[in-house]
């Protein structure tokens, strides 16, 4: 029997070479392997009639073998293979392309399970390239599971290495209490890991996964206690109340309510006894910067420091000249700290931020740095929270004696999977825009409309304004050529249709010198049109830029779509974003169109979470806390509130998980983290 620990290369099947492309997916060990759960199960218990199959979705259709015609050659050399099969309801047409083997065994008269895309017309329904399993296959395992796969890896050799390695699942250290399993009537650990791969019927499948869903969320809710715990056992920078009214009378225009109450919240916070821990979630535009200055006043009337980090260089020297403005007049020296500064420069914040000169400083990553000594730093503010994690972050706060900290997010989130994903941290929701902001005008084309929509570009720009254009990729692949890359796209699609005028191209292979200067030249004036991939995303301000476009909008999240969008409509004039997609999903189609009349990025986060799934909304790394590996933001939240309310109770009888009876509890704690740096 193989050992957890053991290297994947050792187990039957596997080797040197398929090791290495197991990697790519993280798994090294058996332990690795087991822990691999399937994405979702083919159900072969419900198989389809031939008529009755759903086009252009994977289904199971259960046919008999009527012939198989001899392989021929077609078109670019590809050999075909056909086979044709029928039930009672109608005749299915299997193909298969250079793969001659998959219908060898195929025998006619008998009766086989395909699973596939249904494609063809009413009368003749095809399948390309079916999995094919046989009645004996399926009464032994009637749910095939589907694995997360990659290239040279199919879900069907991860399966049989599975397999393979189900024997040591045994072995599986189970960190629940014996309380909570029999409480919650849900399976031990090695017995879960073995209904998750190879279920006996869809009962066991669910019960496996809802005791995984369980263990995961209960497990990281444990260790989101624990780093916030860990941040309030000692006090924060101690400041005492004062009269806001000078700043708020400061100010050009009003602050909203939403703006005045955040800033309220963070203020107590700040006269507490322990760090504030704060997360500042407001949609675009809706004002953060302004509650920030609010905070970074109050600091520094109780004579502390103040620190802001940004993601990029850009957007930092935006945050410095806008909160110069704010808090200069109030004798708040702002300092700026970024990695593209002359020696002499730094030389001279460096000197300014030891000897507490600086009342505010503004930097990137550079600020983290071991040469960067506060003299009294009281509060830490990260912007555009979803670019750190939770140890960056911490790397933030450990300048100076537990600091207060506030974390800035224009994602927004609904307010349940904040809970998640925040956890360690109070929110505080901005849900008012400022008065005076324009909408956003936003339009959903085809690519043949693409020369048409040039026209209007080079009237805006005619008019004294700027454009955006955003593609998904930086260069063309070959196995996706419908997808816009930025660099082709610059050379023959804008510079061509915008002859004469300024065009910019801008992507994440650039320096980041040469990034920030293309961002500089844009916000100058310097140039008309900005092609570039998502790295405009973060907030930059460009009052001028009136129009957005993006190109395979499809390929975008309506999440990341709203970002983009909120890059216009920062000035007085009207501003649009134009969505381009030629995809005929009708799904697709309809998540667009919703974009197009809906400017609350709140119900744009909610929609996005309910049609995409969480790893879309959230991307690979989630807000530097580990990745889920079952557990489904939208349809756990019951689960959550569970695990939350059984983690605290824990915790307030073992606050450290010191109990020698919790030891594989605070182990499995410690892996989860790991793998995600937070408790680095």
């Amino acid at each position: 029997m193989p050992a957890l620990d053991d290297s994947i290369q050792y187990l039957k099947g596997v080797g040197p070479a398929f090791a290495k492309k197991f990697e790519k997916l993280g798994i090294r060990t058996v332990r690795d392997l087991l822990l691999h759960y399937p994405r979702r199960y083919i159900d072969y218990t419900r198989p389809y009639t031939v008529a009755s199959a759903p086009f252009d979705v994977d289904c199971c259709v259960k046919a008999t073998v009527l012939q198989r015609e001899g392989d021929r050659r077609v078109k670019g050399g590809r050999v075909l293979t056909r086979v044709l099969a029928a039930d009672d309801s109608g005749t299915l047409a299997l193909s298969w392309f250079n793969a001659p083997y998959a219908a060898q065994n195929l025998r006619a008269g008998e009766s086989y399970f395909f699973e596939g895309r249904v494609g063809g017309l009413l009368t003749r329904r095809e399948m390309l390239h079916p999995l094919v399993r046989t009645e004996a296959q399926v009464a032994d395992s009637p749910l095939l599971p589907v694995y997360g796969a990659t290239e040279g890896l199919p879900s069907a050799r991860i399966a049989r290495c599975v397999a393979a390695a189900l024997p040591a699942a045994e072995a599986l250290p189970d960190p629940l209490p014996p309380a909570l399993l029999e409480k919650y009537r849900m399976p031990g650990k090695a017995e879960a890991v073995r209904g998750i791969h190879a279920p006996r019927d869809a009962a066991e499948a669910a019960a496996a996964r809802r005791r995984l869903i369980f263990e995961e969320l209960y497990v990281l809710q444990l260790g989101i206690f624990l780093l916030r715990s860990h941040g309030r056992r000692t006090a924060g920078a101690p400041m005492h109340p004062l009269d806001m009214g000078p700043f708020w009378r400061s100010l050009p225009y009003a602050p909203t309510g939403a703006q005045r109450r955040a800033a309220q919240q963070i203020v107590q916070d700040l006269c507490g006894t322990a760090p504030m821990n704060r997360l500042l979630q407001g949609d675009v535009g809706s004002g953060k910067t302004l509650v920030a200055a609010a905070a970074i006043w109050f600091a520094a009337q109780n004579g502390w420091q103040s620190a802001l980090l940004a993601p990029t260089e850009i957007l930092a020297r935006q945050h410095a000249a806008t909160l110069a403005d704010r808090l200069e007049p109030f004798g708040v020296n702002v300092t700026l700290l970024v990695g593209g500064m002359k020696a002499a420069e730094r030389k001279v914040a460096l000197a300014a931020i030891a000897d507490g000169r600086a009342g505010l400083v503004v930097g990137t990553h550079a600020v983290l740095t071991d040469r960067v000594v506060f003299r009294n730093l009281g509060l830490a503010i990260v912007d555009e929270q979803h670019r750190f994690g939770v140890r960056q972050r911490g790397l933030l706060a450990g300048k100076a004696q537990s600091p207060h900290l506030l974390v800035m997010s224009a994602t927004p989130i609904p307010r349940t999977q904040g809970l998640l994903l925040y956890g360690d941290l109070d929110i505080s929701v901005l849900d008012e825009l400022p008065p005076g902001r324009k909408p956003i005008r936003t339009w959903f084309i085809t690519g043949k409309k693409r020369r048409d929509m040039y026209g209007f570009l080079d009237k805006q720009i005619a008019a004294g304004h700027q454009v955006y254009i955003v593609c998904p990729a930086i260069e063309e692949n070959e196995l996706d050529a419908g997808m816009k890359a930025v660099k082709q796209y610059y050379t023959d699609t804008a510079c061509a249709l915008l002859p004469g005028r300024r065009v910019g191209l801008l992507h994440g292979k650039l320096k980041p010198r040469e990034k920030d200067e293309i961002m500089r030249r844009f916000k100058a004036g310097e140039l008309d049109v900005l092609v570039s991939t998502t790295v405009i995303e973060v907030g930059v301000d460009v009052p001028n830029a009136t129009v957005m476009v993006i190109e395979n909008a499809e390929r975008f999240g309506l999440s990341a779509l709203h970002q983009l969008r909120g890059r216009v409509g920062r000035g007085a004039a009207d501003s649009w974003c134009i969505l381009i997609s030629d995809i005929e999903n009708e799904a697709v189609r309809e998540r667009l169109r919703f974009l197009c009349h809906t400017a609350d990025g709140f119900a744009v986060a909610k929609y996005d979470l309910e049609t995409r799934g969480p790893g879309d909304f959230f991307g690979e790394a989630q807000h530097g806390l580990p990745t889920l590996q079952v557990a489904d933001l939208v349809q756990d939240t019951r689960t959550l509130r569970v695990a939350q309310a059984e983690a605290k109770a824990l915790l307030q009888s073992d606050p450290n998980l010191a109990d020698p009876a919790h030891r594989l509890l605070s182990d499995e704690v410690e892996r989860l983290f790991a793998t995600a740096g937070a408790m680095n």
